[in-house]
C-alpha cells in the first residue's frame, strides 16, 4: 500500500505541472505531441522526414529525450529548427518537470508543431503526462506483431499508431492485421498509419493528419 501511495504522489505531482505545461501550449496555440517508441522504431528518422516535408509550412520545434549523448538533436539540428537535448541519465521517461524545465528555451509565439521525442521504451512513458495534445507510438516491422498486447498501457493512451519499416514486410514474418486489430480492440479511436521512413511511402497520409491537427489547434 505504501508504494502505490507513493507513486500515486508522483504522479499527482507530474500531472500537476503537466497542466501548467499544457495551459502554457493552449494559451499560445502550439500544437504539441508526444513521440514515444521502443528504442530503434525510427523516431528521429520519423522527425527528421516530418520536418524536412512541413518545415516550409509550420514552423516546428523539437525537444529530444534520451539517456545519454546529443546524436538525436544533432540530427535535428541540422535543419535550422529550435532543439533541446534532455539527458535523463538513466531515467526511462521524460516527466513533466523535465520539459517544463527547458520551456523557456522556446519563443512558443512562433512554433506551430512542438514535438516531443520521449525516451525509447514503450513502458514508463505511458504513466507520465507531459501536457501533449496527442501521444503518438510508433512500432517498427523487425519488432514484431506483439507490441500492443504487451504494452496496453501505451497504446491505450494513444492517439495514433504509426507501423514504421513496411518496406521490410516481406522479409519478416510480421502480420499486419493482427497489430491492427490488437491496438484497436484496446483502443478503438485509434488512427494506423503504415509508413516507411525510409522509403517515404505513407508518409503523406501522417502529414495531413498534423496539418489538420495544427489547423484545429488554431481556430
Amino acid at each position: 500500500m505504501t508504494r502505490v501511495k507513493v507513486f500515486t504522489n508522483i504522479l499527482k505531482a507530474n500531472d500537476s505541472i503537466a497542466q501548467k505545461n499544457r495551459d502554457m501550449f493552449n494559451k499560445n496555440k502550439v500544437y504539441t505531441i508526444n513521440l514515444m517508441s521502443s528504442p530503434g522504431s525510427g523516431k528521429t528518422s520519423l522527425l527528421e522526414r516530418t520536418i524536412g516535408s512541413l518545415k516550409n509550412e509550420l514552423k516546428i520545434a523539437v525537444i529530444e529525450g534520451d539517456l545519454q549523448t546529443t546524436n538525436d538533436a544533432e540530427r535535428i539540428e541540422k535543419y535550422n529548427i529550435p532543439v533541446t537535448q534532455i539527458n535523463t541519465d538513466g531515467a526511462c521517461h521524460l516527466d513533466a518537470n523535465m520539459v517544463d524545465g527547458v520551456l523557456g528555451n522556446y519563443n512558443f509565439k512562433e512554433i506551430d508543431l512542438f514535438v516531443i521525442e520521449n525516451v525509447g521504451n514503450l513502458v514508463c512513458p505511458a504513466g507520465f503526462y507531459l501536457g501533449e495534445d496527442d501521444r503518438i507510438v510508433m512500432v517498427s516491422i523487425p519488432e514484431g506483431d506483439d507490441k500492443p498486447i504487451k504494452y496496453p498501457v501505451m497504446f491505450r493512451k494513444a492517439s495514433v499508431v504509426l507501423i514504421n519499416k513496411i518496406d521490410l514486410l516481406a522479409y519478416t514474418n510480421f502480420n499486419m492485421d493482427k497489430v491492427k486489430k490488437d491496438a484497436l480492440n484496446i483502443n478503438p479511436n485509434l488512427e494506423i498509419f503504415e509508413i516507411s521512413c525510409q522509403t517515404g511511402e505513407g508518409l503523406d497520409n501522417w502529414f495531413d493528419w498534423l496539418r489538420e491537427r495544427v489547423r484545429k489547434k488554431k481556430r
